[in-house]
């Protein structure tokens, strides 16, 4: 197509933050992002002594599971707060009921009261790990979005290994109640620094808001119901038992039920342009791959270096902590490789080698030494880190300001559900592993021996009551056990791999704030290249050039004429039918200092190179 001759539509002024300003907010964002991590993990070790105080030992796994099923329930609802309300009340009110909730855990006097507020502890949860996520990329150019991103993937891995020391020292030299109540002056510093240095301009609407509350209802229920069925599912009871089948029918007559209300909905929970647009729909079914592979190392990997190396908590603990050391490292350094190559392609890099890392872990030798899984720990970390920042940072320049809490959500959203459907799945696969091996241990040792994963590791932790024989059997057998689970990781990752390769499209839409062009995700089929703006686009294979004349051909811009239509929605802008908005909504998020020094300039220049 010729440049088109008309000078390009009125860029609104989106004042984007200086270093100086930007610096508070930051530090409030990873203060949050450590909340958030902490509590996930320090109740883990301090279990004995909140049971020995308040009693329930029968549903004391509940303080993991309702804080996850809060947590998960909660993100979509977030996402499409924070893109109808804004970003700032969404968080400083989840901060709000984070803090509230860990205050009552704190006092909680049984394991019941324990639980409930957990649970209110984890619906402040979602509102931190989903708006966290949306406001770094609000406040931060797609240049400057690795940094950030590295940074608060540092802040969530450390704290998550450090959630189990802490929490044990706590409940081990002061009292277990420490654990809620350090969360106070924490939160209480986030949200003094997000209240007085973050600002977002003022948002101009037509008409009142409406909240979809029935699709909220049917998202909390469909994913409360579901979670419930995947955490007790053959625990609490068996896969085939009436509460498992009772639970998961439920599920899908509240999953088809949402649809229908979601569909029929002005504003939906979970817009259909999430599962429509070939961008979203592919990062949100890889990342619910993401989240399956995540449980082998996470959950598995403690008890085999424990059961089968011999090592103690703390070395079996840095054995998973080298993960954590070289994901945010590869994250960081992520931008040189999808500047060159694209999104999609650095994605499909770091999975294509975290396939091959998991599916190598079976030919550890046996027992091993604890530098070789450590070693697979290490590079399974910088894989993942290639995969998952490029992939979300995609996404989140793929749509405009008042579709980037819900896009950002949606994926966040898969990647709990995923975990959750891993932790059934390859507990499931585990335990029928062992149950398998210890059907045909030789008659000599198989009087006395455990029945599952949980007791084979506590006989192994004391094995003065076993044999020299059956104690090497059991190690073997939980050797195969963890084997067979990252196999089953592996082929989560294929899935993942899968789903970027043949669904995704072959390049990213960048999309910038004021103007949007045709065919933005087009690159699936057309070597054209129709991204937004002139110039490159998140390239994978194709480029798109800037004409002459200041036009571009990279398609058919939806331009504002003299400036008066410059809020006038297309249908054939960003991801194949998304809506766009030229209004001034759609700026990125200021501080005080940037107001002031009128330094606006949009998100402009600022893109991966194909």
């Amino acid at each position: 197509m010729d440049a088109d001759p008309r000078p390009p539509a009125p860029q609104p002024q989106t004042g984007t933050p200086t270093p100086g300003g930007r610096r508070p907010v930051a530090a409030a964002l990873m203060l949050g992002m450590a909340l958030a991590a902490l509590d996930s993990t320090i109740i883990s070790t301090a279990v004995p002594q909140i049971v020995g105080d308040l009693g329930g030992f029968s549903v004391f796994s509940w303080l993991f599971s309702g804080y996850l099923l809060a947590v998960t329930v909660s993100l979509p609802l977030y996402g499409k707060l924070s893109d109808t309300f804004g970003r700032k009340p969404v968080l400083l009110a989840g901060i709000v009921v984070f803090l509230i909730g860990s205050l009552l855990c704190a006092g909680a006097w049984n394991m019941g009261t324990l639980i409930a507020f957990r649970i209110v502890q984890g619906l402040g949860g979602g509102a931190l790990q989903g708006t966290i996520q949306v406001i770094a990329a609000d406040l931060y150019p797609l240049k400057e979005r690795p940094k950030i991103q590295a940074r608060l993937s540092s802040v969530w891995a450390l704290s998550s290994v450090a959630g189990p020391a802490i929490g044990g020292v706590l409940a081990g030299y002061a009292d277990w109640r420490w654990i809620f109540l350090i969360n106070l002056p924490v939160g209480a510093l986030a949200l003094v620094l997000i209240a007085r240095h973050l600002h977002e301009p003022r948002r101009h609407r037509n008409g009142r808001p409406r909240i979809d509350w029935a699709g909220a209802l049917g998202v909390f229920l469909s994913g409360g119901l579901l979670l419930t069925a995947l955490v007790q599912g053959g625990v609490a009871w068996s896969w085939l038992s009436a509460p498992s089948l009772a639970l998961l029918g439920a599920t899908a007559v509240c999953a088809a039920a949402t649809v229908w209300i979601e569909r029929r909905a002005a504003e939906p929970i979970i817009p259909g342009w999430v599962w429509r647009r070939r961008t979203i729909s592919a990062v949100n079914l890889a990342f619910g791959a993401l989240g399956l592979l995540m449980i082998a190392p996470t959950v598995f990997l403690p008890t085999y270096a424990q059961s089968v190396l011999g090592l103690g908590p703390i070395p079996a603990g840095f054995v998973l902590s080298t993960m954590t050391l070289s994901w945010p490292i590869a994250a960081a350094l992520s931008s040189r490789v999808y500047n060159r190559v694209g999104f999609r392609r650095c994605a499909i890099t770091g999975m294509t080698a975290a396939t091959l890392i998991l599916a190598a872990f079976p030919l550890l030798p046996y027992p091993g030494a604890a530098w070789q899984p450590a070693l697979i720990m290490l590079l399974l970390g910088g894989a993942l880190g290639l995969f998952q920042l490029p992939l979300i940072i995609g996404v989140q320049s793929s749509v405009p300001w008042a579709e980037r809490g819900t896009a950002t959500a949606s994926i966040l959203f898969c990647r709990q559900v995923g975990q959750s459907v891993g932790a059934a799945l390859f507990g499931a696969v585990a335990n029928a592993t062992l149950a398998s091996r210890l059907a045909d241990a030789p008659d000599a040792i198989r009087p006395g021996l455990p029945d599952d994963l949980d007791s084979v590791s506590r006989a192994l932790e004391h094995p003065g009551a076993l044999s020299d024989r059956a104690a090497d059997y059991l190690r073997r057998a939980v050797d195969t056990a963890v084997d067979h689970v990252y196999l089953g990781a592996a082929t989560a990752a294929l899935l993942a791999l899968l789903a970027l390769v043949f669904l995704a499209p072959r390049r990213f839409p960048v999309h910038t704030e004021g103007e949007t062009e045709s065919g933005a995700e087009a690159g699936d089929e057309s070597e054209a290249g129709a991204g937004t703006e002139s110039g490159p686009v998140a390239g994978d294979e194709t480029e798109a050039r800037a004409g002459a004349g200041g036009g571009a051909k990279a398609g058919t811009r939806a331009r504002a004429e003299g400036g008066a239509k410059a809020g006038t929605e297309t249908g054939t802008g960003t991801d194949a039918g998304s809506e766009t908005d030229g209004r001034a909504d759609t700026a990125p998020l200021t501080t005080p200092e940037a107001d002031g020094a009128g330094s606006g300039r949009p998100e402009t220049g600022q893109r991966p190179r194909p």
